[in-house]
């Protein structure tokens, strides 16, 4: 009598999907590398109504983009021009992979430091900023201020972080939360210029 074979031990490839837009249902691969974690649908479904649902015309930056979900997600809803900044080779290939495929004409790939490409930015020219650094490079003070200045006065930054931050802790750079979300380990945070 024959045995069944023992389960594979093998892991599926973890993947994240794109929630709205022209390419709703677009799976995209998560790779195995340390500190990755891309922010979860149900995050980014509350993240996109809290914006709006169209995006036409905005212009993104995705500082820390890993994946590229929050930056691809906002190109299939429409926005202009959308930068996926990344360091990780690896995460770099498989980001133009995936603008290739999608033909993602407004999608740009940077292979950079993501805190420099933020201070690069043309002040005030940009709708939507996602920062979602690794929890523990400890970043998130130097990524709010060099991405700060260059939110348009109507803009949003969302913030991805291991902890809640007040207004006060925001205050030191020209910004308030708008809008929070507490899921699991993640607080999400939806931030504008401070009135």
């Amino acid at each position: 009598m024959k045995r069944p074979a023992p389960p594979s031990t093998a892991r599926a490839p973890h993947e994240v999907r794109i929630i709205g837009g022209q390419w709703r249902r677009t799976r995209l691969a998560v790779a195995d590398l340390p500190g990755l974690r891309p922010t979860p649908d149900r995050v980014r479904e509350t993240l996109f109504n809290w914006l709006g649902q169209d995006l036409t015309g905005w212009r993104c930056v995705d500082a820390f983009a890993g994946t590229g979900a929050l930056g691809f997600e906002a190109a299939s809803r429409g926005a202009a021009q959308v930068l996926l900044v990344e360091q990780e080779p690896r995460l770099v290939s498989q980001l133009r992979a995936t603008a290739d495929k999608l033909r993602a004409i407004g999608v740009e790939v940077k292979r950079a430091n993501a805190l420099t490409v933020l201070a690069g930015l043309a002040p005030g020219a940009t709708d939507l900023i996602f920062l979602d650094p690794p929890f523990d490079a400890k970043l998130f003070d130097k990524a709010l201020a060099a991405a700060a200045p260059a939110l348009r006065a109507e803009g949003f930054i969302y913030l991805e972080a291991p902890a809640a931050w007040s207004d006060e802790a925001l205050a030191p750079f020209g910004l308030a939360a708008w809008r929070h979300l507490k899921a699991g380990a993640v607080h999400a945070h939806l931030l504008r210029r401070a009135a």
